[in-house]
């Protein structure tokens, strides 16, 4: 976190030179101590956070994967000529604890073409899919693996 305040602030800057690199050393030591300090942030957590930016890729690659997919399913869905919309509302539960990666799980959901998540309550999700094939496997996708990684991580 203090190398991304450090950066953050050479950027806003626009320039580089000693001065202004010594005096952002300075004012980033003093906002991650505040941080810490009052916000019960710690450098453990920058471990954490170092040690999930692997899987947190790997994530963002599956979500890519994913909605690329999924775009084409419903591009074929749609030119299909045969095409009779099947809408499913699926409820599931996941074993998923803390609450960031249930908000990411739900707007994965939601990000990919014809699902939309309706609503999330405790471990329940409520998603509605455009077509009921794409309900298949959603409770186990490979979203909810990786945070589940993540979350162990933890």
């Amino acid at each position: 976190m203090y190398l991304i305040f450090l950066s953050f602030w050479i950027m806003l800057n626009g320039r580089f030179t000693w001065e202004i690199f010594l005096f952002g050393l300075a004012i980033s030591a003093a906002v991650y101590l505040f941080i810490c300090r009052f916000m019960d942030y710690s450098l453990r957590k920058d471990f954490l956070l170092l040690k999930n930016t692997g899987l947190f890729l790997a994530f963002l690659g599956v979500l890519v994967k994913e909605i690329a997919k999924a775009n084409l399913n419903v591009l074929r869905l749609i030119l299909s000529q045969k095409y009779r919309p099947e809408p499913a509302l699926i409820y599931f539960k996941t074993d998923l604890k803390s609450g960031i990666c249930k908000v990411l799980l739900a707007n994965s959901i939601t990000l990919t073409p014809g699902t939309i998540t309706v609503s999330v309550e405790g471990n329940e999700f409520c998603v509605h899919c455009l077509d009921k094939d794409m309900a298949e496997g959603i409770e186990e996708s490979d979203f909810v693996r990786l945070l589940r990684k993540m979350e162990a991580g933890r």
